[in-house]
């Protein structure tokens, strides 16, 4: 058993750091995926939304924890061994393209109809519409629900643990069992996702009264 000292705070500041990356590199990713996957719900040609809703449906209806699983110990399977900060990042990026695909789905389909037969009239094409008319104003209005699920994605960072990857609940699991301080390691990780994800929170609180006083 060791001390309590600065080194474990320095440790558990790592493994926040960790979670940090993490969340930026699977919210960067599902953010592009997810609005392909967007995209694909909203076409006109089912051949493309069958499979985004399959997609969706699958992500949303399997625990992250399996989802973890399946990437780590089934690539290794088709001949891609990865390491876990790969896995990881894989896992959560999949997972965030399902739910921001999602949410950015509504936001389109919230847009007025009219507004893109408007733009169609005038000669705009589909992908033309979507970029300069529809997108535009469906980002807008889902920009509250998507910053809410960045604090989701932060928090959920912490089943990675369960495949090896040391971020910031790790940290504190690992420095309580080499100075059996339970209470100052998890307390120190608790206050780290506080500071990550209240001013988020409250960011995305704020957000949707602005937009519900303009509605």
């Amino acid at each position: 058993m060791r001390e309590f000292t600065i080194n474990e705070i320095w440790m558990i500041l790592a493994g926040a750091q960790a979670t940090l990356v993490l969340s930026v590199i699977a919210f960067t990713g599902g953010g592009i995926f997810g609005l392909l996957v967007a995209l694909a719900r909203t076409a006109p040609m089912r051949w493309l939304r069958v499979p985004a809703a399959g997609f969706i449906d699958f992500f949303q209806g399997t625990p992250m924890l399996l989802q973890l699983f399946l990437v780590f110990y089934g690539l290794p399977v088709f001949g891609f061994h990865v390491n876990v900060w790969v896995a990881a990042a894989v896992g959560l990026t999949l997972h965030a393209a399902a739910f921001l695909g999602e949410i950015w789905r509504g936001g389109v389909q919230a847009v007025p109809r009219g507004q893109s037969e408007a733009a169609s009239a005038l000669g705009l094409s589909y992908v033309h519409r979507m970029r300069y008319v529809v997108l535009p104003q469906a980002l807008r209005m889902s920009f509250a629900p998507t910053i809410g699920f960045l604090v989701q994605l932060i928090k959920g960072t912490s089943l990675a643990a369960i495949i090896g990857f040391v971020e910031l609940s790790r940290s504190a699991q690992l420095v309580s069992s080499a100075t059996y301080k339970p209470l100052w390691a998890y307390g120190f990780a608790a206050l780290g996702y506080f500071l990550i994800c209240f001013p988020l929170s409250r960011y995305a609180a704020r957000l949707e009264r602005r937009y519900a006083a303009a509605a």
